[in-house]
């Protein structure tokens, strides 16, 4: 049970008023058809009252096998020159709802309200190491993960939890960063390092990088201890990966130069396209079995650019999961 309110601009004896009714309030449906005729700003959101909100125990109860869950992890505390990314998932969703586009994916894919993905909302985490048992709880039920960040710190623990249901997997780094510093600024959980604790707990059995043009010498050396595959952007933009399954997308939004996504913490300048990124999606061919999406920072955005195409990325990732 829940109620759907319906916002709009109207008037009260002559003077702007904002108008707030119920959905199925008798004079709000012919007003919704006034207004959009008129072209005047309206919006409609679902209101939950607080003892029907769903938990996200109760999601979780009712996720069947083989579905995509969506979990926003809103955690940016391990990252190291701006904070912002927490409040990212939101702004995705709401870019990805936007009625300024719609919700297919280029294959053709309707993602709104298809069976095979759930949106379970944030994952209710007590710190950043709970995380794993969190997205566990997910695995379990049979689902496959998409995790919105949040700063890239989130990966170790998310692939932690695939490690324990998947074994060892191939993961695919889209990212401008290697993120295998040992420890940055003291912290050795810090977003510039959780593929060095992956790989050194044996949690991958092969480190795919695109996009990568920050390396110092120390990631160097560490990418070169974990045999790690680094394509670097001086070299350009691979044609073909080789990749094999059970496959995990960690995608970081600064992969892409800066004019295609402001809305980043560290500007990288070099970086891919918006349509690079894409083709290296859809030419994925093997299982998906997860993938996340982080390190967009609201705070740096600009009219809304890089949300949506964080909200793009969404589409065609989740395309891809449920139709392989």
């Amino acid at each position: 049970m829940h109620m759907q309110l319906y916002f709009t601009l109207g008037s009260v004896k002559g003077w702007p008023a904002l108008i707030i009714l119920p959905f199925n309030h008798p004079v709000t449906f012919p007003r919704i058809l006034a207004f959009k005729h008129f072209h005047i700003p309206t919006i409609t959101l679902n209101f939950y009252p607080k003892k029907h909100m769903p938990s996200f125990s109760r999601k979780v109860e009712a996720i069947q096998a083989g579905q995509v869950a969506v979990a926003s992890v809103p955690f940016d505390a391990y990252s190291s020159y701006l904070t912002g990314a927490a409040k990212a998932p939101r702004k995705i969703w709401e870019a990805f709802y936007s009625d300024s586009a719609n919700t297919f994916a280029e294959d053709g894919t309707d993602i709104k309200d298809h069976p095979e993905i759930v949106d379970v909302g944030p994952l209710p985490f007590k710190d950043y190491l709970d995380i794993t048992a969190q997205v566990q709880r997910l695995l379990d039920k049979g689902a496959r993960v998409l995790s919105l960040g949040g700063d890239h710190s989130i990966a170790y623990p998310i692939i932690k939890a695939f490690f324990q249901k998947h074994g060892p997997l191939t993961i695919l780094q889209l990212d401008a960063h290697s993120d295998l510093y040992d420890e940055f600024e003291g912290n050795r959980y810090s977003h510039a390092c959780p593929f060095a604790r992956i790989m050194e707990e044996g949690l991958a059995r092969r480190l795919v990088q695109v996009g990568i043009r920050t390396l110092t010498t120390h990631q160097r050396e560490q990418a070169a201890r974990f045999g790690v595959e680094v394509h670097e952007m001086r070299h350009g933009v691979p044609e073909a990966l080789a990749l094999e399954g059970p496959l995990y997308l960690s995608l970081d939004m600064d992969i892409l130069d800066p004019a295609f996504a402001p809305g980043i913490s560290h500007y990288e300048p070099g970086g891919l396209s918006v349509r690079e990124v894409l083709n290296i999606i859809h030419h994925i061919d093997v299982p998906l079995v997860g993938a996340d999406i982080v390190e967009f920072n609201p705070a740096r955005d600009i009219n809304g650019v890089t949300a949506m195409v964080a909200a793009k990325f969404l589409r065609e990732i989740l395309a891809k999961m449920v139709t392989g």
